[in-house]
């Protein structure tokens, strides 16, 4: 006998599609609620594990869950921004925006308002380049310090700064030599909890690069926070921690793992768990296209689903920022931290919002969406581009 599935229990009146919920800045939101169990001939639950690197392509979210807790934008904290990119919390309260066109840190405090702080000298935008990801200091509360990753004349840069609520210091380049072009330059930031930075970095639209162990180019770079080679890098005069990738855009930790999201060219995106020296096969793979020779993504998507962008760990899953799929994609991790596999992904506000750039988890437990219908390739609206509050639980 086949297999059967039933429904959990349902929150509201809905079992497989979205209703109108209202938040508390008087928008109504799509509000999502579906729990399905599958059972066995004798009427048992049946539990599936993934491999750690088992790749099955997304289903339509409409026809499974795998949570019974509503996702939901419970507010909107900003609206108003200019291509919006970077995000990161301070620790003494508020969080920073990077705007990838002007240059501009926005500080937007506890109730929501935003500032500019400062310009960032020597942004020059173009295409996808300009002022990218932000990340603050390890010792930001005894020396505050902000990192970022722009494009100047040059190239792709990495750069620190001493930071106050009224203004920068001078950038103090730790990291340069990372070509740039007008698409594919990667560009986020996260701090480890090992206390080292994890920089991702485009091909450049040079393809060779990414399999080009000498070049910056195409790979997820790990140092200390003055820059240079971390201790147990792969190579320990050298800032490559894993390569073989198009274009990460999206970096976060499941406690010590690291996981990627990266853009691919015409057939998939992936979802990458990042291992030291792994090599994830472009431009000679996309997707799961390889053998043993390159290591597999933990999930794909088809293009038009996805584009990833930037993604978070909170609640047990992996979420991530869709551009051209416009959706929050939610992925759940089967076990925490190294060698964890994925569940099934679920796709949140499909359309709702456009094109979404950057997802953080905010020190209250709620993440922060951001939006990037004002890149020149959104459908901008009224309000845009703006902070979402979405709450997970």
């Amino acid at each position: 006998m086949a297999n059967r599935w039933i429904h959990g229990a349902l929150v509201g009146a809905v079992a497989l599609g979205p209703v109108g919920c209202g938040d508390a800045d008087g928008e109504s939101d799509p509000q999502y609620e579906v729990s399905l169990t599958e059972l066995d001939s004798s009427g048992r639950p049946v539990v599936r594990t993934p491999g750690p690197q088992e790749v099955v392509e997304a289903r339509d979210p409409t026809n499974l869950g795998v949570r019974s807790a509503p996702v939901r934008v419970a507010s909107t904290i900003a609206t108003g921004l200019e291509s919006p990119w970077g995000l990161a919390f301070l620790p003494t309260g508020g969080a920073l925006v990077s705007e990838r066109d002007t240059g501009e840190i926005k500080l937007i405090d506890a109730a929501g308002n935003d500032s500019t702080v400062a310009t960032v000298p020597g942004v020059e935008h173009g295409g996808e380049g300009g002022l990218l990801g932000i990340a603050v200091g390890p010792n930001f509360t005894d020396k505050p310090e902000l990192y970022a990753y722009f494009t100047a004349a040059a190239g792709n840069q990495i750069v620190r700064m001493d930071y106050s609520e009224t203004g920068l210091g001078k950038p103090e380049v730790l990291v340069d030599g990372i070509e740039k072009s007008g698409i594919h330059n990667g560009g986020r930031l996260v701090f480890g909890p090992d206390g080292m930075l994890y920089a991702s970095t485009g091909d450049a639209s040079d393809k060779p690069k990414s399999q080009d162990k000498t070049s910056l180019n195409g790979k997820i770079l790990r140092m200390t926070p003055d820059g240079k080679p971390a201790p147990g890098n792969p190579d320990p005069a050298s800032l490559v921690w894993s390569y073989g990738h198009r274009n990460v855009q999206g970096l976060a930790f499941d406690g010590d793992q690291l996981w990627a999201s990266e853009f691919g060219q015409n057939s998939f995106d992936e979802l990458n768990r990042i291992e030291a020296g792994d090599n994830y096969g472009w431009p000679e793979v996309e997707g799961d296209e390889g053998g043993d020779e390159f290591t597999r993504p933990q999930r794909v998507w088809a293009t038009e689903d996805a584009s990833p962008s930037g993604i978070a760990i909170a609640g047990g899953s992996v979420w991530m920022c869709a551009l051209r799929g416009e959706r929050l994609w939610q992925i759940p991790l089967n076990n925490s931290g190294a060698g964890s596999g994925t569940g099934e992904p679920v796709a949140w506000f499909e359309g709702d919002y456009g094109r979404l750039r950057t997802v953080a988890l905010a020190p209250d437990g709620t993440l922060w969406l951001i939006t990037s219908n004002t890149d020149g390739r959104g459908d901008e609206k009224n309000g845009d581009d703006r902070i979402l509050r979405v709450r997970i639980s």
